[in-house]
């Protein structure tokens, strides 16, 4: 049987160390590396957390910069704005200065417009007042008295309407007025006063001449020449039988005043005519219808129109009443109508 083979001894240094590790030493050691691995990672960890700490202290101290750049920004923003506010503000109370001056001035525009419009519908009320009243036209009164009211209708203005209901009550009522042609009427009685120069008068009438036609006598010279001496001996004298009433005999100057006095009957039937004065009227026509007949050439053409220009006129109807516009004429003057 094989003995087992010695070991070598174990050298000095090695036995010194084996007689030294012994369990609790081993122990120690081991909790010693442990607690050194430990301090290492949290010296490791604490310094990690410092570099954080330091970099978010950094970042922080950079956002605070930022933050008082930025309330620097704000407080400088806050100066404009509240300078801005200050001249809005100004401005503000120069715009409301200027619409109360424009409210103003626009009162009184629309015053003195009201104003100016019823100063043109007086006048237009006036011209129809004349019409109706001194020339008896009614058709210009109504035209004059419908222009106002157009007028009034443009303006459109609230106030303005019980003036227009006025003015149209005067409508109405010279619409239902009977149609009466004065301008025609009056039309007429002028050119029967331009003609009155040129009619003849019944004394510039001429006998017919006897002799225009006569046959030419027969025979030589000598018998003709005594027939033309008789011819001309009896026209030296001439009788003409006058079937009707006397023939007055006028001098020049005694026609020019027949003439000028007819004028004047006429223009005095025209005046009635205008004043609705039929009395007048009709004495006037009656008396220069006598005239024509009298003193001028009845069988001439223009004295015959002219006779039947005066019957036609003296057959007219002029009774009528006409109204006046007062009642227009004092509610356009009345201060109530305009703006206050």
């Amino acid at each position: 049987m094989n003995e087992p083979t010695p070991q070598p001894p174990a050298p000095p240094i090695l036995q010194k160390l084996q007689g030294y590790l012994n369990v609790p030493t081993v122990v120690a050691l081991i909790a010693l590396g442990i607690a050194l691995w430990q301090w290492t990672d949290t010296r490791r960890e604490a310094t990690q957390l410092q570099g954080d700490l330091a970099k978010r202290v950094s970042a922080l101290d950079q956002t605070g910069r930022d933050a008082l750049l930025t309330a620097d920004q704000v407080r400088n923003t806050l100066r404009d704005v509240e300078s801005r506010m200050g001249m809005l503000e100004a401005r503000l109370m120069e715009t409301q200065g200027q619409r109360i001056a424009l409210e103003a001035l626009y009162q009184e525009l629309a015053r003195n417009r009201d104003e100016w419009v019823l100063a043109e519908v007086e006048g237009i009320l006036t011209t129809a007042a004349q019409q109706l009243q001194l020339a008896g036209n009614v058709r210009a009164a109504l035209i004059a008295l419908e222009a106002a009211d157009k007028r009034l209708a443009r303006a459109d203005r609230p106030s303005l309407i019980p003036l227009r209901k006025v003015i149209n009550a005067d409508i109405d009522r010279l619409k239902a007025l009977p149609a009466v042609d004065v301008p025609g009427l009056t039309l007429k009685l002028d050119n029967l006063v331009v003609a009155v120069d040129s009619l003849p008068l019944a004394a510039e009438g001429r006998p017919e001449d006897s002799t225009a036609e006569a046959p030419a006598a027969p025979g030589g010279f000598w018998a003709r020449l005594s027939g033309e001496y008789w011819r001309d001996l009896k026209e030296l004298l001439r009788v003409r039988v006058v079937a009707g009433p006397e023939v007055p005999l006028l001098a020049p100057e005694q026609a020019y005043f027949l003439r000028e006095n007819l004028k004047l009957k006429l223009l005095s039937a025209r005046l009635a005519l205008l004043a609705r004065d039929e009395a007048t009227f009709r004495a006037d026509l009656k008396t220069a219808g006598k005239w024509l007949a009298q003193y001028f050439d009845g069988k001439s053409k223009s004295v015959a129109n002219a006779t039947a220009t005066l019957k036609q006129l003296g057959e007219s109807e002029l009774a009528l009443k006409l109204p006046d516009l007062s009642d227009s004429l004092e509610a356009v003057r009345s201060p109530r109508f305009v703006r206050k």
